[in-house]
């Protein structure tokens, strides 16, 4: 359970502008998601890690396999987080391998240095877009897990991977896919969004970050313009996790950034909800949730 104190409503000021109908800016959203990731530091590895595809892997899996490891050497995290996936590149790549991190929060961070107490991953508070201090041409690959939605500008951060990639270099992200193409997905979705929208008419109007990111067919467009001369891979999956459903109702809460806005009392409501749901739709005492990601795989050529 996320709420461990009776947190008022979050109170940024991209929900300011958004309950006033205005156009919040990339400082607003900053500002927005460092509330957020104060509040619930790690909470996007919970279910991330334990939803699935047909073959077993989750979505930090699915950007592992895009890695060479007899020529990657050099290997970022941007937006690493609670450093989840740099554990799992740990585990999995040879003492060769060096691996970076970049994150904008400090609990974040924090979180991910408890992780290494050997001190032997290169951590960075940065945001993004400026990333002045690594030198060109100096990663083989470049990770971004469920985070490049988020990013706003989007092009300057993609303009920096680009940068950054050494030559056959490889850039992975995980990032939202097609609402309607897991099954029981948009009603989750409009359960969240649809209560959260009783205290703030306006928000889902604007999603956060960049708009482009979201649909397979503008993010294609978006990465060919960045990526000249590259080859460009977009595949989408269905990752799935089945549990009873009051544990699955915390832990789908717990992920969309629209739940996170409310007020504990608020919160647990909405958690009501979705085990009412989740009762009313499981089998065996079990429910699942169904959840449609994209995997951008760009190779620089």
């Amino acid at each position: 359970m996320l709420f461990k104190t009776n947190y008022k409503n979050l109170n940024s000021s991209w929900i300011k502008k958004i309950y006033l109908g205005e156009t919040p800016n990339g400082k607003d959203l900053s500002d927005h998601l460092h509330i957020i990731h104060n509040r619930y530091t790690g909470f996007t590895e919970e279910i991330a890690k334990t939803c699935c595809d047909l073959n077993g892997k989750n979505s930090y899996e699915l950007l592992l396999d895009t890695v060479n490891p007899s020529s990657h050497r050099d290997i970022l995290d941007l937006a690493c987080g609670s450093g989840f996936l740099l554990e799992l590149c740990k585990k999995r790549f040879s003492s060769k391998h060096r691996l970076f991190g970049v994150d904008m929060n400090d609990n974040e961070l924090k979180l991910a240095r408890i992780r290494f107490p050997k001190n032997d991953i290169n951590f960075y508070k940065a945001n993004a877009q400026d990333l002045s201090f690594m030198k060109d041409s100096s990663k083989d690959v470049i990770f971004c897990h469920w985070a490049l939605t988020l990013m706003d500008p989007v092009v300057t951060v993609l303009k920096t991977i680009k940068r950054l990639l050494k030559k056959q270099g490889v850039f992975s992200a995980i990032v939202d896919g097609d609402l309607n193409s897991a099954e029981g997905y948009l009603e989750i979705h409009n359960i969240i969004y649809q209560y959260v929208q009783k205290k703030i008419p306006n928000y889902g109007l604007l999603e956060l970050g960049d708009p482009r990111v979201r649909s397979l067919k503008s993010l294609n467009k978006l990465i060919k313009k960045i990526f000249s001369n590259s080859e460009i891979i977009i595949t989408p999956h269905i990752l799935s996790c089945r549990q009873k459903p009051s544990i699955l109702a915390n832990q789908v809460a717990g992920f969309f950034y629209a739940s996170l806005i409310l007020s504990s009392k608020h919160y647990a409501i909405l958690v009501s909800k979705l085990t009412d749901y989740y009762t009313k739709n499981s089998t065996d005492g079990l429910s699942e949730f169904n959840l449609p990601v994209n995997r951008l795989v760009v190779k620089k050529t």
